[in-house]
């Protein structure tokens, strides 16, 4: 059975065993998604998981009041919808599409039917699961504790491991909203970074010109999440 084209732009589709993901290859659909656009709500019933390629989803929470924060990113690493067949269904976060690109889209009864039999598929989405989770209490952790420069050379790091062209159609008060900051305070830390040579910032686009230089201004959070992505799913035997 030919599996889809581009398959291995997603970590975890790559890493299943080819006669396991042959099983799903009919089932896989490669779909646009577009910026902006949610893919489930708070509460909302999710339908299917996405396995982002191209494509870099926006975990975040919004509170009463209006104001908004990310606690987790998903690009070619993982998936969206660990909710499904961890059998909660439902998420008080909503998912929405930070980078336009494509994504492998599986429905939920297939996703089950196959999370079900166990094996390899089974341990990559659980330990995937669990580098979630660690993202997530690092984000925590940064938020309360590094500076807002800090918090801003992570999260152009983690981008940018997600789209190797460094250029990112971003704006500051996108950013501002992903970190829960006001949007002075990015105004300002990206001011400092551009200053230093880092990134190029013109409106709506940010581009990364040296990674060295953000790693070394950056906390401790982003290698922990980093290195435990690699930890977790480098051996599945």
């Amino acid at each position: 059975m030919l599996l889809p084209p581009g398959l291995s732009e997603n970590s975890l589709l790559a890493a299943v065993p080819a006669l396991e993901v042959a099983r799903l290859a009919d089932e896989l659909e490669l779909v646009p998604l577009a910026l902006g656009e949610m893919l489930y709500g708070p509460g909302g019933q999710l339908q299917h998981a996405y396995f982002p390629t191209t494509s870099i989803i926006s975990l975040h929470y919004v509170t009463e009041s209006g104001a908004s924060a990310e606690i987790a990113g998903v690009g070619n690493e993982g998936v969206v919808g660990v909710s499904l067949f961890m059998g909660g269904n439902t998420t008080p976060s909503s998912a929405v599409v930070q980078t336009a690109g494509q994504a492998y889209r599986l429905e939920r009864r297939v996703l089950m039917e196959e999370f079900n039999r166990g094996g390899p598929f089974q341990k990559l989405l659980l330990r995937y699961t669990q580098a979630l989770i660690t993202q997530m209490s690092q984000t925590a952790v940064c938020n309360r504790h590094h500076s807002v420069e800090q918090q801003l050379c992570r999260w152009l790091l983690g981008t940018l491991d997600r789209v190797p062209s460094g250029q990112f159609v971003m704006t500051q008060e996108l950013v501002a909203n992903m970190l829960g900051v006001r949007r002075e305070a990015i105004t300002e830390a990206a001011g400092k970074l551009q200053h230093a040579g880092f990134i190029r910032y013109r409106r709506g686009h940010i581009a990364v010109l040296e990674k060295a230089g953000l790693v070394k201004l950056s906390c401790e959070c982003y290698s922990v999440v980093k290195n435990e992505l690699r930890r977790l799913l480098s051996d599945i035997s």
